[in-house]
């Protein structure tokens, strides 16, 4: 599975890129606000920094004209721009206009399989469901990623599962476990992956054990 970090903070996808892990970023004008910073020129650094990995760039526009243009001017920043189109009526028009035209389309706010089916139909090449919005309201979310992977299958859609909203170690490994082509998430949950407790513990035990060696068996 495709580890992608959920932020526009360049040091956290400098830090995340360093471990040889990730492959690519989803980002939005919230996240880059939160960071203060021209969202044009935070989307060309950080595709500098993951190129040639994906970074999805979100339309703030809601009709299908705007969107097209938006998604236009999105993908000449850099060759590895995704645009990330809402699931919406208007939407769907968008992401057949900008596929056809070879432009890569990152369908989000998906929340039900006939919306991931109608979004590979239309020419998506990545949906995102949103699963912690899902159990949010009480719904399973990974039984959404079980549905679509079913349908994705079935029909040998080429289109990748892009699991979004995840908010725990937990999600990422059901993620994986049922079949999701990617798994975006905060850098939080991204670090938490790297720890546990026995790992912690085991270490501490060697290096004691280490530090009790003859001086002259460490040099050797």
């Amino acid at each position: 599975m495709k580890i992608y970090l959920d932020t526009a903070n360049i040091k956290e996808i400098r830090e995340a890129h360093s471990w040889g892990i990730l492959d690519g970023v989803t980002t939005n004008p919230s996240l880059v606000s939160k960071e203060g910073r021209d969202f044009i020129e935070a989307l060309k650094e950080i595709c500098a920094v993951v190129a040639p990995g994906p970074v999805s760039a979100e339309v703030v526009s809601v009709t299908t004209d705007e969107m097209i243009r938006e998604g236009r001017d999105l993908a000449k920043v850099a060759k590895n721009v995704v645009v990330k189109i809402p699931f919406i009526r208007e939407g769907l028009r968008a992401i057949r206009t900008l596929s056809s035209e070879g432009i890569r389309i990152n369908t989000t706010l998906i929340f039900s399989a006939p919306q991931a089916l109608l979004a590979a139909k239309a020419g998506a090449s990545y949906v995102s469901p949103f699963l912690g919005r899902l159990d949010d309201i009480g719904h399973v979310g990974m039984d959404l990623v079980r549905q679509i992977r079913s349908i994705f299958d079935n029909y040998d859609f080429k289109c990748e599962i892009l699991a979004a909203s995840i908010r725990n170690p937990l999600h990422v490994i059901d993620a994986a476990t049922i079949g999701a082509d990617i798994a975006t998430m905060p850098f939080s949950v991204l670090e938490s992956l790297l720890k546990h407790p026995l790992t912690d513990l085991g270490l501490k035990k060697f290096l004691a054990d280490w530090e009790k060696l003859p001086q002259n068996s460490r040099k050797a």
